[in-house]
């Protein structure tokens, strides 16, 4: 079978069905929601765990026990205000639908506000700086990155240089030392979380590549095809033939191209109408197609006329191959389309010459063509 262009269109259609139709934009901006939603409680549920480490820390009297629902409540008081700009729509408006940047920056200033405020659990806070910082940096533009790093340096600086405040790590009783040891734990365990997280996505953004690479790839083997023979196109053909003349003449080695036409075209769409004449076409086509070699390209040159590029073919093969094709088209049962019905084709071959361009070459098979017509149609002439 030759260059095939009708299942590529069979293929890309029943795919297109599998998928179904496209989301609408209420549907993508429900899942955008439901997205934000989960990484809310994914952060509500990580500021839950830390608030149960420092009620531990109170109870073993490293930290004030006001200090962990003060510090969840900040926490949720944030997710919420982010919720509310979510549930409204607001954060659509932006290019970053999750805000990253300025989370990343509230979250930042709670956890230096509350080492300044309880240095005594200090470790945990800043702990949850790395967490926060590769959290915020699958979203976050590096320009934003690195502002909100700038300014979290200048913090800590300011904690550790402008004050005095003893920041520490308890770990002088057993309870301190198994609050601290859930503070790394934890950390360790939310950072391979977020590790995994992050290389789904990458993953996930490699699928989606590749998907569009093919759907860029079959979007521009659809430009080329003529979109109801599924035979090439006009300006696909001429290129396939400019590059087919540079190759022969560069090897040395023989061309040939066939214009073929549809004898009496006009009358079967006058007598059967255009729905039967656009059956008939695909139905010549589909049965060129599979008569053809793999090297051989087949386009539908205007109308009912067709261009057949055969490569390292001599003329006179060439008419062997298209008269071979002449016969089996004469032979179809068209009766199936209408009763009655008969098609025939003629054709013009002609072969590539030396320094010939495709113009001389398309007019020569143009007068060969012409030549059938006259000497009474369903035949094929050389050149």
């Amino acid at each position: 079978m030759g260059t095939t262009a009708s299942p590529v269109l069979n293929t890309i259609a029943v795919e297109l069905e599998r998928a179904g139709p496209r989301p609408s934009a209420g549907a993508l901006l429900s899942r955008r929601a439901r997205q934000r939603r989960r990484v809310q409680a994914i952060i509500a549920a990580s500021y839950l765990l830390d608030a149960l480490i420092l009620l531990l820390y109170a109870r073993a009297g490293a930290a004030p026990l006001a200090i962990g629902p003060s510090y969840l409540a900040c926490g949720l008081l944030g997710i919420a205000a982010y919720m509310l700009l979510s549930e409204a729509g607001i954060t659509e408006r932006f290019k970053d639908h999750y805000l990253a940047a300025p989370q990343v920056a509230l979250h930042v200033a709670i956890m230096l506000a509350f080492t300044f405020v309880a240095p005594e659990a200090g470790v945990l806070f800043l702990c949850n700086l790395f967490l926060i910082f590769n959290l915020g940096s699958l979203r976050s533009t590096p320009l934003q990155t690195a502002i909100i790093w700038t300014a979290t340096v200048c913090g800590i600086a300011a904690l550790f240089l402008l004050t005095d405040k003893p920041i520490g790590m308890p770990h002088g009783t057993e309870q301190e030392r198994i609050a601290t040891m859930s503070v790394f734990v934890l950390t360790i365990g939310r950072c391979m979380y977020l590790g995994v997280f992050a290389s789904s996505m990458r993953q996930s953004l490699y699928q989606n590549g590749l998907k569009l690479k093919e759907a860029y790839r079959r979007i521009e083997e659809l430009a080329e095809l003529d979109e109801l023979t599924g035979s090439f196109n006009r300006r696909c053909i001429m290129r396939i033939l400019e590059e087919e003349i540079g190759r022969a003449h560069r090897g040395n080695a023989p061309c040939s191209v066939a214009l073929i036409d549809l004898d009496w075209f006009k009358r079967v769409n006058d007598a059967y109408g255009h729905p039967t004449g656009d059956e008939v076409l695909r139905t010549f086509a589909i049965t060129v197609f599979a008569n053809i070699r793999d090297i051989d390209k087949f386009g539908r040159y205007g109308g009912e006329e067709f261009l057949l590029v055969l490569p390292d073919t001599s003329a006179e093969a060439a008419a062997r191959i298209v008269d071979r094709l002449r016969a089996i088209i004469a032979e179809l049962d068209w009766s199936a389309f209408s009763p009655g019905m008969r098609v025939t084709i003629s054709a013009g071959v002609a072969a590539l010459q030396d320094k010939e361009n495709s113009d001389t070459l398309l007019a020569r098979a143009d007068r060969a063509l012409y030549a059938s017509k006259a000497r009474g149609r369903n035949r094929i002439t050389t050149a």
